[in-house]
């Protein structure tokens, strides 16, 4: 079955638009909550993916997934800070121009940005993955293990100066949680400790309800219970004429072409693309000087860039079976919930549903355009809800939601002693991000390297006599001693400006 041989009538069903619908207003409502994110919009509807179809699942995380990503910009455009960490680069500007003009103005250029940026990203989904997947059916699992520890390293990289060997700490104990369960070669028991609950491995909602969202509620009721924001909610419409769209394209395409390449590249994700999209933009426009003042480019570079990295990052969800980002990681926890793994053979598989979840991907972008134009105004005005009295609702309705995923007491208590080692974790400055990025990943490399070894009599030759191997080799060691190379550069740079103050001093 070709793209073109698709039924769309098995796409657009009453229960597919009602998903969408429902995904698009909470992953809004999520998104321009300060604090929570879009991977709080999902983490908090994957419980409800149980009981439906794989498309229908799917499709409604995505949709709060895209929501959530504008949703970041309204408050940080109305409150000046943002709901997600990608709308950080928005506020730069989207802030300067609420005040100037005024927030409805500066999200309506947020939202036909997010749009264009998502529909540009949908279109590179539609029509790249297959070409990438029929070249990636040509690899072996020599190759699905190198690709899987250049995700690993790729997530472990993205960290901030002094916390690398946390994010590798971090990875290691990802893998290691991953092998929980029945071993999947000789059907034994492995680091169950007698739990006849842990005999299928860790419950993936359990999972991501303690990293994510119990961490959460504890940071918010730590620093910012009793916190009421003052939201400017007056002049609130996002409408936008013809010339001002115009004068955004050249942003909006920068945007749109970094962010698709940053979600396709493990481990970057929407901050890094929103960012280097900012900068990007500045580079080229005719007004630099007026960045960080209210430039309507300003808000239309980061906002395209984080919705079109969305797109990108399902690119190798469905090539590789690799996830671009930890929110698509946690998407993928609904194709395991569903049975279903991702990757190259699913085209053959299971065509129907991955061209519905392709073009659905589309309908999501649609969906939050019209529906962000109809209720931001409204959602403007949620903002000034008190910490202390949304907190507790998300509680209720995340451990709810995950009991009722698998009806099981163990479930409940594992999300809750999670959560608390998880805070603990995360004020240590360790990354959730790599944990569950090397989770979902461990299960390929293990598989794809027991059955190369028992292949191969327990040899490593095949990881060097392939080429496709070797060149994914090299990059891996490339990967791994270029930051050496950045470490010495900078030592050498920071050696010359202390011999250069040395001698100035001298002179002096």
């Amino acid at each position: 079955m070709g793209i073109l041989d698709f039924d769309f009538s098995s796409l657009f069903t009453l229960t597919n638009m009602v998903v969408i619908i429902i995904g698009t207003i909470v992953g809004l409502v999520i998104g321009a909550l300060p604090g929570l994110g879009a991977t709080i919009a999902i983490v908090f509807l994957l419980p409800f993916t149980y009981s439906m179809s794989p498309v229908a699942a799917v499709l409604l995380l995505l949709s709060a997934y895209q929501a959530a990503e504008y949703g970041g910009s309204i408050s940080s455009i109305t409150l000046g800070i943002p709901g997600t960490p990608a709308a950080a680069a928005t506020l730069e500007d989207g802030v300067p121009l609420a005040r100037k003009k005024s927030p409805g103005k500066a999200l309506g250029y947020s939202l036909t940005a997010s749009t264009i940026g998502g529909i540009f990203g949908a279109l590179c989904l539609i029509f790249l993955t297959e070409p990438i997947a029929n070249f990636a059916l040509k690899l072996s699992d020599p190759e699905f293990v190198l690709l899987g520890i250049m995700g690993l390293i790729a997530v472990a990289s993205i960290s901030t100066r002094g916390t690398m060997t946390k994010s590798l700490i971090s990875v290691v104990l990802g893998l290691m949680a991953g092998t929980i369960g029945m071993d999947m070669f000789v059907g034994s028991p492995r680091f169950t400790m007698g739990q006849l609950d842990l005999m299928e491995g860790l419950g993936i909602v359990a999972l991501l309800i303690g990293l994510f969202a119990i961490p959460e509620i504890l940071r918010v009721v730590k620093d910012e219970l009793h916190i009421k924001f003052a939201s400017n909610s007056s002049n609130l419409s996002t409408k936008l004429e013809l010339k001002e769209i115009k004068s955004v394209a050249k942003p909006i395409g920068i945007g749109s072409v970094i962010g698709t390449i940053a979600g396709i590249l493990p481990g970057l994700g929407t901050v890094a693309a929103s960012w280097f999209s900012y900068i990007g933009a500045k580079k080229v426009s005719k007004s630099p000087e007026t960045f960080g003042k209210g430039n309507p480019e300003g808000i239309a570079a980061p906002e395209s860039a984080n919705n079109a990295s969305v797109g990108g990052a399902l690119i190798p969800l469905f090539a590789l079976g690799i996830p671009g980002s930890v929110g698509i990681a946690i998407v993928m926890g609904a194709f395991i919930i569903h049975g279903i793994q991702p990757g190259p053979r699913i085209f053959a598989k299971d065509p129907t549903l991955t061209y519905g979840i392709l073009f659905g991907f589309l309908l999501t972008t649609v969906s939050m355009y019209i529906i962000g134009r109809l209720l931001t105004p409204l959602f403007a005005r949620m903002l000034v809800v008190p910490n202390s009295f949304l907190m507790p609702i998300v509680l209720v309705i995340a451990l709810v939601g995950g009991f009722s995923a698998s009806t099981k007491y163990f479930d409940l208590w594992f999300s809750l002693i999670l959560g608390v080692l998880s805070f603990i974790f995360i004020m240590g400055r360790f990354s959730m991000a790599a944990f569950v990025m090397a989770y979902v990943l461990s299960p390929i490399i293990e598989k794809s390297l027991r059955r190369t070894l028992l292949l191969t009599e327990g040899s490593y030759s095949a990881f060097v006599t392939r080429p496709a191997s070797l060149v994914l080799l090299l990059i891996i060691i490339l990967m791994l001693i270029s930051p050496l190379f950045s470490k010495i550069k900078n030592r050498r740079k920071e050696s010359k400006l202390a011999e250069d103050s040395t001698a100035a001093a001298v002179k002096g």
